[in-house]
């Protein structure tokens, strides 16, 4: 029983002290996330840019994406816009087109999913013979600011090889999961993504709004065929030593999920993606962090272990009820003694905090603040998703999240 108690306790003292350094990690970087400058437009229209567009029955919302994608403040000859009708049962494509888009058609039962569609597409483009300089990925369900490409331009021509825009919820008043989902990335654009690029570090890609250098496409080729793409295609550049930065005056507008079963299996898609790219590049990032002395790739290996994280948060605090019961144990009073309570009282009321002051510093209408008392309970949700994903992490089928929302940018711009 002695032997069993200490080493309860070891794990217990351990899992504490990884999850309490990166909580306060992450809650020194989140500061710089609260200064911001916003950057003028320096260089002229030069960029010639591929819009891709990957479509997979989504006929209900392609329309109002295209249409928007006409009005880009940007010259038309400068872009051209590519939907992917990827293995559509319904009237993608014939819309697609309609609205003057060029449309590729894929057909393919074994390799389904965005990734694959990607390749496939840029394996077009070679084909076509048209010169691009970057690539820009949206889904169909997107809306998009017109300065977004005149930001992406800019970025370019200092240099920069990926940039992801600022990713923002077109639809958050549907519901009490699409308002707790919209300030989850308002609270991420803010204290994670902006903080991040303040320091001089990577940003995490988001699947969408992402644009890429064409030359660095072909060295590199696109690999990232797994259910989180965007992951996979980020912890590679990183690795190689590009590091994505990020892009908080680009915005782009998605689609989120307004029933939790919806939502719960769209965060079980994305967790279980994320833990097959920890597995194959987390260890790699960390070992190269330290080697190099290298910062941006030590927070990237500390970004792929955040679902574990939130394991560790829940395992913890089952352990503490747990070990509370259990006569003579040490582990509540080493624990004590490690980090104290007021440490995590400190910690979480902080993050707490950060959520409406990174609402009020982006100027988020103030509907929004009447879904933060039912955020708590939404994150919550979090830990079976994370649990599950873990488990079911080798699972590569890719399921679609449907859209229905059809809102249009002026739609959008009278809110």
């Amino acid at each position: 029983m002695g032997f069993w108690n200490a080493t309860l306790d070891g794990c217990f003292i351990a899992m504490q002290a990884v999850t309490g350094l990166i909580g306060l990690y992450q809650v020194v970087l989140s500061v710089f996330g609260l200064f911001y400058r916003k950057r003028p437009i320096r260089h002229e229209p030069a960029k010639r840019f591929a819009v891709l567009v990957a479509a997979h029955n989504e006929e209900m919302v392609i329309a109002h994406l295209l249409e928007n994608l006409k009005r880009m403040d940007y010259p038309k000859e400068l872009y051209d816009v590519h939907v992917i009708a990827d293995n559509c049962t319904d009237q993608t494509a014939r819309i697609a087109r309609l609205h003057g888009a060029m449309v590729s058609e894929r057909s393919s039962e074994g390799e389904r999913g965005k990734g694959f569609a990607i390749r496939w597409m840029l394996e077009q483009l070679a084909e076509m013979g048209t010169v691009y300089d970057a690539v820009v990925m949206f889904d169909a369900d997107n809306l998009v600011a017109t300065n977004f490409l005149r930001v992406m331009n800019d970025r370019l021509q200092d240099g920069k090889k990926v940039i992801q825009g600022y990713l923002d919820i077109k639809n958050p008043y549907d519901s009490w999961v699409s308002i707790s989902m919209a300030i989850s990335y308002w609270y991420t654009n803010r204290m994670w993504q902006l903080a991040r690029y303040n320091l001089g570090l990577s940003c995490a890609l988001g699947g969408t709004g992402l644009c890429i250098d064409m030359p660095l496409l072909t060295q590199l080729g696109w690999e990232a065929t797994g259910l989180t793409e965007d992951v996979e295609f980020g912890a590679r550049c990183v690795s190689i030593g590009i590091y994505p930065v990020w892009a908080h005056d680009a915005r782009v507008y998605d689609e989120k999920p307004i029933t939790l079963i919806a939502s719960l299996r769209q965060r079980l898609r994305w967790m279980q993606g994320h833990f097959t790219c920890a597995q194959q590049y987390m260890m790699p990032l960390l070992k190269a962090s330290v080697v190099e002395r290298n910062l941006p790739k030590l927070d990237a290996a500390i970004y792929l272990f955040q679902p574990m994280r939130f394991l560790i948060l829940f395992l913890t605090g089952f352990m503490l009820v747990f070990q509370a019961t259990v006569p003579g144990s040490s582990a509540i009073s080493a624990v004590t003694e490690l980090l104290p309570t007021w440490f995590w009282a400190a910690i979480n009321l902080f993050i707490l905090i950060q959520m409406p002051l990174a609402m009020l510093l982006d100027r988020v209408n103030w509907k929004a603040y009447l879904g933060l008392p039912l955020f708590p309970f939404f994150m919550m949700t979090w830990f079976p998703v994370t649990s599950m994903a873990l488990f079911t992490r080798h699972n590569r089928v890719w399921k679609h999240t449907v859209h229905t929302r059809s809102i249009s940018l002026d739609d959008l711009r009278s809110r």
